[in-house]
């Protein structure tokens, strides 16, 4: 797959909800920031509506899922502008050496970074950095296992 990188303008553009599996109120990234074929940047800006959200500040749960569905627009993005083809269902099959070193508050804008570090048998094990600021908030490994379409 060669690809040619897309622009920050470009990206942000996209309707997150055309590149994943989740709908409202189950969608826990807002923006597509960056992409290519190792790593992915997205950002949230916690609401205080959101699910996740306890007491003004966004869950670890969320950030998981905040992880999780980065992983899954970077899917989401292979397939609709470079494959061609349709959303693909993914499941977070491990997460490892998750630290947690604080909670982003309601109001503040998260940025998530994720690195492939390896893909096979559809399955990706990725890095992945949540970021507010200059603060580091939570890093982790996370593999998600990637359905084939039926």
């Amino acid at each position: 797959m060669n690809a040619k990188e897309p622009t920050e303008n470009f990206l942000r553009s996209i309707d997150i909800h055309e590149l994943l599996p989740q709908q409202e109120p189950f969608v826990m990234i807002g923006t597509l920031v960056k992409f290519d074929m190792t790593r992915t940047v997205t950002e949230l800006t916690v609401s205080a509506d959101n699910l996740f959200v306890d007491n003004g500040y966004f869950s670890a749960s969320g950030l998981i899922e905040n992880i999780a569905q980065t992983c899954a627009a970077r899917i989401g993005y292979v397939n609709k502008y470079i494959l061609l083809k349709g959303i693909q269902l993914g499941f977070i099959g491990a997460i490892r050496n998750l630290q947690v070193n604080e909670l982003p508050k309601v109001g503040d804008t998260i940025t998530t970074t994720v690195d492939v570090l390896e893909e096979v048998f559809g399955m990706t094990l990725a890095n992945a950095v949540v970021t507010c600021g200059d603060k580091v908030l939570v890093t982790s490994e996370m593999k998600i296992a990637v359905r084939e379409a039926e």
